[in-house]
């Protein structure tokens, strides 16, 4: 016997609600999907960070019907360079050199600021009739038949699927007793928007610094988001010092090739970490994103991670639901695993290595690691592999991060 009740989705940033409207879209209106998130009450957003959306999950963001809403204010990759040296380097040769489309007119990949994307889903949401519930996912009692899932507000769901959407901190994924298995980098992330006085002609460039990668994003006008990887300790020494002196040490990291820079906002460290969840499922609970997996940011491929979960996930509910199956049935749940946890380890083990190879002070490693950007650099099939990779548009792709409607 089927089970055709509601979705319930706790979390309310990007996975979850382009989950939700991925449903809604293959769905249609006769199953209620219901997201809670007490964020949802703080409209507009006023998150200052950005993120580099690769042409899959921009794909999946078109196929929602989302990307039209940021589509003026985003700014495409035209290309990306790779730099490898000393903070006391006088010069930066550019190692690799990513240039071109993953199709015709169509860059590997777009910046958007978070606060523009998240503002476009949560109306999208709204529009698509989507109940949207500013509260928590206080508790739920999963049962062969379905789950009850009970909100911070008092009201009673009975669902055939929640989805822990609720970051890395999940409390749904703790509730249910799913361990994780990783480990906390001495790492943080220093995340801040500049202004500059040249245009920056929509290069990312990504310099490898002994500390980690400082990673300069292109934004629209003449701005780029900087995500600047250093010690813990000397992370939160940088956020600590006056306009004048953080001046002085983006200055030297950051260079005068675009003329004179100015930080547009206040500096903020985040620690880093990387873990996978033990599983992704539970008994009627799905994982996705940060609440399944946080990965180092030195490839940016953390939110894109988490919207493949959600394009796959999405994928696999409606296919169920159009066979007359169990929407929460272990076996659905269980194909969405199978298809996405490999694929988040291998980009773990890739992220690791990536990181454990270029951050570091040796000048072996660093000798062996600009022969092999120069090689792949010299190869262009090897170099066009990478982008597709890095896209999002290599092994076996959902459908709606193929631009595919469910």
């Amino acid at each position: 016997m089927s089970v055709q009740g509601s979705i319930v989705i706790g979390g309310g940033a990007f996975a979850g609600l382009a989950l939700a409207l991925a449903l809604r879209q293959g769905l249609g209106p006769e199953i209620p999907v219901i997201v809670a998130d007490p964020a949802l009450s703080m409209r507009p957003s006023r998150d200052p960070r950005a993120t580099a959306i690769v042409a899959a999950c921009r794909r999946l963001f078109e196929a929602i019907g989302a990307w039209d809403d940021v589509r003026g204010e985003v700014q495409p990759i035209l290309d990306m360079v790779v730099t490898d040296s000393k903070l006391e380097d006088a010069t930066r040769p550019v190692f690799l050199n990513f240039a071109g489309d993953v199709a015709p007119g169509e860059p590997f990949a777009h910046m958007v600021e978070n606060r523009r994307l998240i503002d476009a889903l949560v109306a999208r949401a709204e529009a698509e009739g989507i109940d949207l519930r500013a509260t928590t996912v206080a508790s739920y009692d999963a049962r062969s038949e379905g789950i009850d899932v009970t909100l911070g507000d008092g009201s009673v769901i009975a669902a055939s699927l929640l989805v822990a959407a609720d970051g890395a901190r999940s409390k749904l994924r703790e509730r249910a007793g799913i361990a994780t298995h990783g480990w906390e980098y001495d790492q943080s992330g220093i995340v801040v928007t500049v202004g500059h006085e040249r245009d920056h002609e929509g290069r990312a460039e990504e310099h490898f610094l002994p500390a980690g990668p400082f990673a300069i994003l292109p934004l629209s006008g003449r701005r780029s988001s900087l995500v600047w990887t250093e010690r813990r300790s000397e992370a939160a020494r940088i956020i600590a010092l006056s306009d004048e002196e953080f001046h002085a040490e983006l200055e030297q990291r950051f260079g005068l090739h675009l003329g004179e820079v100015k930080a547009l906002d206040k500096p903020r460290a985040f620690p880093l970490s990387y873990f996978v969840a033990r599983s992704f499922i539970a008994e009627r609970l799905a994982l996705v994103g940060d609440a399944a997996h946080v990965i180092h940011p030195i490839a940016g491929q953390g939110l894109n991670m988490g919207l493949k979960d959600v394009a796959a996930l999405a994928e696999v509910v409606v296919d169920a639901a159009r066979l007359g199956m169990d929407l929460g049935g272990a076996d659905v749940l269980d194909r969405y695993q199978r298809w996405r946890r490999f694929d988040t380890m291998a980009m773990g083990v890739a992220t690791n290595s990536l990181n454990f190879l270029f951050s570091n002070q040796s000048t072996l490693l660093r000798t062996v690691r600009d022969i092999g950007l120069g090689l792949v650099d010299r190869a262009p099939p090897l170099k066009n592999l990478f982008i597709r990779q890095a896209a999002g548009l290599t092994g076996e792709v959902p459908r709606l991060l193929k631009g595919e409607a469910l």
